[in-house]
Protein backbone atom coordinates (compact mmCIF):
# COMPACT_ATOMS: atom_id res chain seq x y z
CA UNK A 1 0.00 0.00 0.00
CA UNK A 2 3.43 2.58 0.47
CA UNK A 3 3.62 2.79 -3.02
CA UNK A 4 -0.05 3.21 -3.97
CA UNK A 5 0.34 6.22 -5.86
CA UNK A 6 3.60 5.94 -6.99
CA UNK A 7 2.43 6.12 -10.50
CA UNK A 8 0.18 9.14 -10.02
CA UNK A 9 3.13 10.72 -8.74
CA UNK A 10 5.17 10.23 -11.23
CA UNK A 11 2.62 11.13 -14.26
CA UNK A 12 2.53 14.54 -11.64
CA UNK A 13 6.20 15.45 -11.95
CA UNK A 14 5.73 14.69 -16.01
CA UNK A 15 2.86 17.72 -15.89
CA UNK A 16 5.37 19.60 -13.57
CA UNK A 17 8.20 19.25 -16.28
CA UNK A 18 5.66 21.42 -18.99
CA UNK A 19 6.02 24.54 -17.80
CA UNK A 20 10.15 23.85 -17.58
CA UNK A 21 10.01 22.48 -20.97
CA UNK A 22 8.36 26.12 -22.31
CA UNK A 23 10.47 28.21 -20.04
CA UNK A 24 13.83 26.24 -22.15
CA UNK A 25 11.89 26.21 -25.53
CA UNK A 26 11.02 29.93 -25.54
CA UNK A 27 14.73 30.41 -24.25
CA UNK A 28 15.45 28.24 -27.45
CA UNK A 29 18.34 25.97 -25.43
CA UNK A 30 16.81 22.89 -27.50
CA UNK A 31 19.67 20.34 -26.11
CA UNK A 32 17.87 21.04 -22.96
CA UNK A 33 14.45 20.93 -24.06
CA UNK A 34 15.23 17.63 -25.75
CA UNK A 35 16.48 16.12 -22.14
CA UNK A 36 13.31 17.64 -20.75
CA UNK A 37 11.06 15.94 -23.48
CA UNK A 38 13.03 12.86 -23.34
CA UNK A 39 12.84 12.58 -19.60
CA UNK A 40 8.84 13.03 -19.97
CA UNK A 41 9.00 10.64 -22.31
CA UNK A 42 10.68 7.98 -20.01
CA UNK A 43 8.16 9.02 -17.12
CA UNK A 44 4.99 7.96 -18.92
CA UNK A 45 6.81 4.58 -19.76
CA UNK A 46 7.63 4.02 -16.12
CA UNK A 47 4.32 5.23 -14.40
CA UNK A 48 2.81 2.81 -17.00
CA UNK A 49 4.76 0.05 -16.46
CA UNK A 50 4.85 0.44 -12.36
CA UNK A 51 0.88 0.78 -12.32
CA UNK A 52 0.34 -2.55 -14.48
CA UNK A 53 3.10 -4.26 -13.35
CA UNK A 54 2.23 -4.02 -9.63
CA UNK A 55 -1.91 -3.49 -9.96
CA UNK A 56 -1.46 -0.08 -9.39
CA UNK A 57 -4.15 1.32 -12.03
CA UNK A 58 -6.63 3.79 -10.49
CA UNK A 59 -9.09 5.86 -11.73
CA UNK A 60 -7.47 8.89 -11.40
CA UNK A 61 -4.26 7.62 -13.39
CA UNK A 62 -6.49 7.08 -16.06
CA UNK A 63 -7.27 10.58 -16.75
CA UNK A 64 -4.01 12.25 -15.06
CA UNK A 65 -1.55 9.91 -17.62
CA UNK A 66 -3.49 11.31 -20.64
CA UNK A 67 -4.47 14.38 -19.94
CA UNK A 68 -0.48 15.10 -18.78
CA UNK A 69 0.71 13.34 -22.72
CA UNK A 70 -1.19 15.77 -23.92
CA UNK A 71 -0.52 18.93 -22.16
CA UNK A 72 2.96 18.31 -23.20
CA UNK A 73 2.34 17.56 -26.96
CA UNK A 74 0.14 20.25 -27.36
CA UNK A 75 2.88 22.68 -25.61
CA UNK A 76 5.87 21.41 -27.55
CA UNK A 77 3.66 21.97 -31.17
CA UNK A 78 2.50 25.84 -29.79
CA UNK A 79 5.91 26.61 -28.59
CA UNK A 80 7.38 25.14 -31.93
CA UNK A 81 4.72 27.13 -34.17
CA UNK A 82 5.75 30.18 -32.38
CA UNK A 83 8.81 29.78 -32.94
CA UNK A 84 8.83 29.25 -36.47
CA UNK A 85 9.42 25.79 -36.44
CA UNK A 86 6.05 24.15 -37.23
CA UNK A 87 3.43 25.54 -39.71
CA UNK A 88 0.30 27.57 -37.85
CA UNK A 89 -1.72 25.28 -40.00
CA UNK A 90 -0.67 21.93 -38.40
CA UNK A 91 -0.53 23.24 -34.91
CA UNK A 92 -4.29 23.98 -35.78
CA UNK A 93 -5.22 20.50 -36.85
CA UNK A 94 -3.84 18.65 -34.55
CA UNK A 95 -5.95 21.72 -32.02
CA UNK A 96 -8.71 20.96 -33.66
CA UNK A 97 -8.94 17.24 -33.43
CA UNK A 98 -8.03 16.83 -29.77
CA UNK A 99 -11.25 19.46 -29.46
CA UNK A 100 -12.99 17.24 -31.79
CA UNK A 101 -12.37 14.02 -30.00
CA UNK A 102 -12.70 15.71 -26.78
CA UNK A 103 -15.86 17.71 -28.00
CA UNK A 104 -16.94 14.04 -29.63
CA UNK A 105 -16.99 11.95 -25.79
CA UNK A 106 -18.61 14.30 -23.98
CA UNK A 107 -21.50 14.69 -26.46
CA UNK A 108 -21.48 10.85 -26.78
CA UNK A 109 -21.86 10.26 -23.26
CA UNK A 110 -24.25 12.87 -22.84
CA UNK A 111 -26.30 11.76 -24.73
CA UNK A 112 -25.90 7.59 -25.07
CA UNK A 113 -24.16 7.28 -21.83
CA UNK A 114 -21.37 6.58 -20.11
CA UNK A 115 -18.92 4.56 -22.27
CA UNK A 116 -15.14 3.62 -22.23
CA UNK A 117 -12.92 4.30 -25.10
CA UNK A 118 -9.02 3.89 -25.78
CA UNK A 119 -7.16 5.08 -28.79
CA UNK A 120 -7.37 3.27 -32.03
CA UNK A 121 -4.19 2.15 -33.86
CA UNK A 122 -4.42 4.55 -35.93
CA UNK A 123 -4.52 7.32 -32.98
CA UNK A 124 -1.46 5.18 -31.82
CA UNK A 125 0.29 5.95 -34.87
CA UNK A 126 -0.47 9.76 -34.84
CA UNK A 127 0.86 9.95 -31.44
CA UNK A 128 3.70 8.51 -32.61
CA UNK A 129 4.17 10.51 -35.61
CA UNK A 130 3.91 13.66 -33.86
CA UNK A 131 6.22 12.39 -30.93
CA UNK A 132 8.95 11.75 -33.34
CA UNK A 133 8.02 14.84 -35.23
CA UNK A 134 8.84 17.15 -31.83
CA UNK A 135 12.37 14.81 -31.50
CA UNK A 136 13.37 15.37 -34.77
CA UNK A 137 12.61 18.96 -34.40
CA UNK A 138 14.74 19.59 -31.50
CA UNK A 139 17.30 17.37 -32.52
CA UNK A 140 17.87 19.52 -35.45
CA UNK A 141 18.20 22.32 -33.57
CA UNK A 142 20.00 20.89 -30.41
CA UNK A 143 23.12 19.31 -32.83
CA UNK A 144 22.65 21.12 -36.12
CA UNK A 145 21.22 18.68 -37.97
CA UNK A 146 20.24 18.50 -41.43
CA UNK A 147 16.79 17.08 -41.13
CA UNK A 148 15.15 19.47 -43.03
CA UNK A 149 13.99 16.80 -45.40
CA UNK A 150 12.56 14.01 -42.54
CA UNK A 151 10.89 17.26 -40.61
CA UNK A 152 8.91 18.02 -43.58
CA UNK A 153 7.95 14.42 -44.51
CA UNK A 154 6.81 14.20 -40.81
CA UNK A 155 4.67 17.38 -40.90
CA UNK A 156 3.10 15.57 -43.53
CA UNK A 157 2.36 12.14 -41.92
CA UNK A 158 1.33 14.14 -38.94
CA UNK A 159 -1.09 15.74 -40.97
CA UNK A 160 -2.69 12.88 -42.92
CA UNK A 161 -2.73 10.61 -39.54
CA UNK A 162 -4.31 13.37 -37.50
CA UNK A 163 -7.44 14.01 -40.34
CA UNK A 164 -7.38 10.33 -40.85
CA UNK A 165 -7.60 9.79 -37.53
CA UNK A 166 -10.27 12.77 -36.40
CA UNK A 167 -12.27 11.15 -39.37
CA UNK A 168 -12.20 7.47 -37.67
CA UNK A 169 -13.41 8.74 -34.36
CA UNK A 170 -16.46 10.59 -36.47
CA UNK A 171 -17.20 7.36 -37.85
CA UNK A 172 -17.11 5.31 -34.82
CA UNK A 173 -19.30 7.53 -32.77
CA UNK A 174 -21.36 8.74 -35.61
CA UNK A 175 -22.04 6.18 -38.48
CA UNK A 176 -20.91 2.61 -36.59
CA UNK A 177 -21.64 3.62 -33.11
CA UNK A 178 -20.07 1.24 -31.16
CA UNK A 179 -17.20 2.64 -29.70
CA UNK A 180 -18.02 -0.22 -26.57
CA UNK A 181 -16.38 -2.69 -28.97
CA UNK A 182 -13.09 -0.34 -27.82
CA UNK A 183 -14.06 -0.21 -24.18
CA UNK A 184 -11.42 0.29 -21.72
CA UNK A 185 -11.36 1.99 -18.24
CA UNK A 186 -9.32 5.00 -20.22
CA UNK A 187 -11.17 8.12 -21.65
CA UNK A 188 -9.63 8.97 -25.14
CA UNK A 189 -6.08 10.45 -25.00
CA UNK A 190 -5.27 10.45 -28.21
Amino acid sequence: MKFYYLPNAITLVRLGLVPVFIVVLKAQDYTVALLVFAVAGLSDGLDGFIAKRFNLVTRLGAILDPLADKVLLVSAYIMLTVLGHLPFWLVLTVGFRDLLIVGGYLVYTSLIGPVAMRPTYLSKFNTFLQITLVVAILVQQAMALPLVLLVQILIYGVFITTVSSGVHYVWIWGVKREPDAMSDSKPPAN
